[in-house]
């Protein structure tokens, strides 16, 4: 059986990435999170010559058979095992490594990334852990959610980041346009969203037809994709379009202030495949081919990867 690393520096988001593919090629993989010592910290991923002292924690044999690894701080680690194990550690980096691909043997990249190469796979949007499976298991768990109005909307709210910013207008206008919807709402909210622009929406949309999570207890995020009928979700994020838009349901996205070329790209990809459509206070059902990016990955491993074995 082929041993796997996940490496990551520990973000939530870049390891379910990660996690997404070994799911996807059947693997069990150990994950490692990986903090980088300087001068390699500040340098890294351009520095190379990577040694046993610059990792915290060390990175010790026995090396695995395969690596999948997302983040800045993985790259360094990535190369330092590959040298150590002498090439017979398979390295996959999830998303660009802002150096040339070639240090790696797959990198995979979203079709909004400008990185191309005879190793890079190209993804419509970025892998995830979603699958049918995961999903009907979590609707078991929250059952109770299945007992809301119908049609029940998944309302997933981001935030601020470096590129968008949730201003209050921002929040008014999405109350305004979900008070209009004949539906319940089921609504979760991210520490990006602010704890005025969640106030906000919770003293507005608390009402005995909506379900509001409160943050506490086991996070129902994959029963409410589960549920809904139809997704709503912020702009800003690119993770939640991406693992939105695998379910196959109709995704509509959320205005915020600000944008950026690159996530601009990955909207209007979406758009133009018909996985996605802008929210504009109306929803009417549609259908497309869902995403399926951590397959594609993991399909092109096993194509590639010659001693891979499930």
């Amino acid at each position: 059986m082929t041993s796997c690393w996940i490496i990551t520096e520990g973000i939530a988001g870049t390891e379910n990435q990660c996690i997404g593919v070994a799911q996807a090629l059947g693997i069990t993989a150990k994950i490692k999170r990986v903090s980088l010592n300087e001068p390699w910290k500040t340098l890294s991923p351009y520095l190379g010559f990577e040694q046993k002292w610059s990792f915290t924690p060390p990175l010790s044999a026995p090396w695995p058979d395969l690596i999948i690894a997302a983040g800045r701080k993985s790259i360094a680690a990535s190369r330092y095992i590959k040298k150590q194990n002498h090439g017979k550690t398979f390295t996959v980096q999830i998303q660009d490594p802002r150096i040339s691909p070639k240090h790696f043997d797959l990198v995979a990249v979203p079709a909004h990334d400008p990185l191309r190469g005879f190793n890079v796979i190209i993804t419509q949007a970025t892998p995830n852990k979603i699958t049918l499976p995961q999903i009907e298991q979590a609707k078991e768990k929250f059952a109770h959610l299945g007992a809301l109005k119908k049609p029940c909307i998944a309302v997933l709210i981001g935030g601020s980041s470096k590129a968008y910013t949730m201003t209050p207008q921002n929040t008014e206008n999405l109350i305004r346009q979900l008070s209009g919807l004949d539906a319940s709402l089921m609504i979760t909210c991210s520490r990006r969203t602010g704890t005025d622009n969640e106030t906000t929406l919770r003293n507005a949309l608390t009402t005995s037809d909506n379900f509001f999570w409160d943050g506490v207890g086991e996070n129902p995020y994959f029963a409410m994709l589960g549920w809904a009928d139809y997704i709503l979700v912020t702009a800003d994020s690119a993770s939640m379009i991406s693992e939105s838009c695998t379910t196959g349901k109709p995704v509509y996205m959320i205005d915020l202030d600000g944008g950026s070329k690159r996530i601009d790209l990955l909207h209007n990809n979406l758009m133009n495949g018909g996985a996605l459509k802008k929210f504009n206070g109306r929803l009417e059902p549609y259908s497309y081919e869902p995403l399926n990016d951590a397959q594609i990955i993991a399909n092109e491993i096993k194509k590639h990867f010659k001693g891979f074995t499930p």
